[in-house]
């Protein structure tokens, strides 16, 4: 099983950056596609971007241009770089082990999250 834990959330005006980190434990990061999801208040989860073992990445429409996800095995770490944050972008972010499942993204193993707030 792997343990995953983020940080690097905070309360970050409209405009600006924030860089989240996701630390793995248990197993080695490098044989699985590692995602981020968040989850706003009222709202049912949402994926935001993937990187395949080999570093591909695939990105929802909504965060396209403005976050960036990258990982560094020999870390066991997965980051999200976010720039451009937007009031709509306030949600729990959530690093899992993530699955395609057709068109849609799920995950198997997920962090406890870390809050992110955007204030406009």
């Amino acid at each position: 099983q792997v343990q995953l834990v983020e940080s690097g959330g905070g309360l970050v005006q409209a405009g600006g950056s924030l860089r989240l980190s996701c630390a793995a434990s248990g197993r080695t990061l490098s044989r699985y596609t590692m995602g981020w999801f968040r989850q706003a208040p009222g709202k049912e989860s949402e994926f935001v971007a993937a990187i395949w073992s080999g570093g591909s990445t695939y990105y929802a429409d909504s965060v396209k241009g403005r976050f960036t996800i990258s990982r560094d095995n020999a870390k066991n770490t997965v980051y999200l770089q976010m720039y451009s944050l937007k009031p709509e972008d306030t949600a729990v972010y959530y690093c899992a082990t993530a699955i395609l499942k057709g068109s849609s993204w799920a995950y198997e193993y997920r962090g406890q999250g870390t809050q992110v707030t955007v204030s406009s």
